[in-house]
């Protein structure tokens, strides 16, 4: 069993980065090397920006080469409930902003000719109780009124033709819902930025900003400093460089994975005949599909803990324990790998984008980040070349989180929390 992400164990090796010293002045400065970031410097350079883009590690060595393959439509929260938080108007607004980025990856890769195994298979959201089916029914209802009239209900005596397991009490199918290959998607993206002339830093983090004016900044980095008119951080759950300002705002929450040996067309066909992303309503969620090489990818909370080495191990015990729960005849299958990562949450897991104190940023995605980091990093660009109304989430407030300074001391009490809501509710 590996103790790597399959994305990056089975994806080509970019080579295409700078290995000289970290130099020079540039319109904009991208720091952080995910999704949002190669998207950012993508369309900041087709725009005729000089950009350079500082990555702490490798490119898409966290959150973007580390999560579920499922580029996903759809808030992950309840959608009546966001419309009774939120308004109507703004939560059907907010989700077509879902709807677009799923739109946003499919145009990226059709227009950079990317091989990354992209498909619209839709996602089967999976009611984990009987009241969970009658909350989907109630979002099913309101988002068919235009946020996403496609969408549609599969009782639990049609469930067997979607999933073979009888766990589940029935569930929703968002059909504009894809999956890929993250490795392929990130390798295509730094192609593309690099074609473009974005100068890519990898190992390169950033450990000082000083304000020049406006928007201007000097970043400092152990290999060398640069000047920029225009800085985007795009650093998720980032514990490098001077970001206590976002580290209050988010909670890096541990999300784990394994994924099995390569199985049988005709296994894989009783147990997802659609090879659809499926997810299920628990708070402790689990959610699985399919890869391009015939394997089970199977993830989940697992513990409210931080991924580490040690961490991942135990999360992979209970993720293949789960797994077996649900798949019955899995008993036997082989696991290849084990890994973990960081979610970027917010308080109440929707992303922020905006500007602060000259720095323009976005990330805070919660679990939505394929598809909507990529989204914004073209939304990132528009803003910055002046379209501050691109931005669907400029006009959401985003406090600290009380008692928050950066360290998760909390997270054992939160995940005891969350599992007794999973047995009351």
């Amino acid at each position: 069993m590996k103790l790597i992400p399959y994305w990056h164990d089975t994806a080509p090796v970019f080579s295409g980065t700078e290995k000289g010293p970290v130099e020079g002045d540039y319109d904009v400065a991208v720091v952080g090397g995910g999704f949002t970031g190669l998207s950012a410097s993508l369309a900041l350079a087709k725009k005729g920006a000089r950009v350079i883009l500082l990555e702490a590690g490798r490119l898409g060595g966290c959150a973007s080469g580390r999560n579920g393959g499922m580029c996903n439509n759809g808030f992950a929260q309840d959608y009546a409930g966001m419309v009774g938080r939120l308004g109507a108007d703004v939560a059907k607004r907010l989700y077509q902003s879902f709807n677009s980025a799923v739109d946003t990856v499919e145009q990226i890769v059709r227009d950079e000719a990317i091989d990354c195994d992209f498909k619209r298979v839709g996602k089967l959201k999976m009611a984990a109780k009987p009241a969970h089916y009658d909350k989907l029914a109630r979002s099913q209802e309101l988002m068919a009124q235009g946020a996403d009239p496609d969408a549609y209900m599969v009782s639990r005596q049609d469930m067997p033709s979607e999933v073979g397991t009888d766990r589940y009490f029935g569930g929703l199918i968002f059909p504009r819902s894809a999956a890929m290959h993250m490795g392929k998607f990130v390798h295509g993206l730094a192609s593309a930025a690099a074609r473009h002339g974005v100068r890519l830093h990898e190992d390169s983090p950033v450990t000082g900003m000083k304000r020049l004016n406006g928007h201007a900044h000097r970043l400092s980095t152990p290999s060398g400093d640069v000047t920029a008119r225009q800085v985007l951080l795009a650093t998720g759950t980032s514990a490098v460089g001077p970001l206590s300002y976002f580290r209050r705002r988010i909670v890096p929450v541990g999300a784990f994975l394994i994924v099995t040996e390569p199985l049988s067309q005709a296994r894989l066909d009783s147990l997802l005949p659609h090879r659809r992303n499926a997810t299920d309503t628990r708070n402790f969620v689990s959610y699985f599909r399919v890869t391009p090489d015939n394997r089970l990818l199977f993830g989940g909370r697992a513990r409210f803990a931080r991924s580490n080495p040690r961490s991942d191990v135990k999360s992979g015990i209970i993720l293949q324990k789960s797994m077996v729960d649900i798949f019955p005849g899995l008993s036997d299958a082989r696991i290849d790998y084990c890994w973990g990562g960081m979610v970027d949450m917010t308080a109440d897991r929707l992303p922020r984008a905006g500007e602060h104190d000259g720095l323009f940023y976005s990330m805070g995605y919660s679990g939505h980040g394929t598809q909507m980091s990529t989204h914004m990093g073209q939304i990132m660009a528009e803003v910055m070349d002046g379209n501050p109304a691109a931005n669907p989430w400029g006009d959401i407030a985003w406090p600290a989180i009380p008692c928050h300074f950066g360290t998760t001391w909390f997270l054992p009490f939160v995940g005891a929390y969350y599992k007794l809501q999973d047995i009351l509710h």
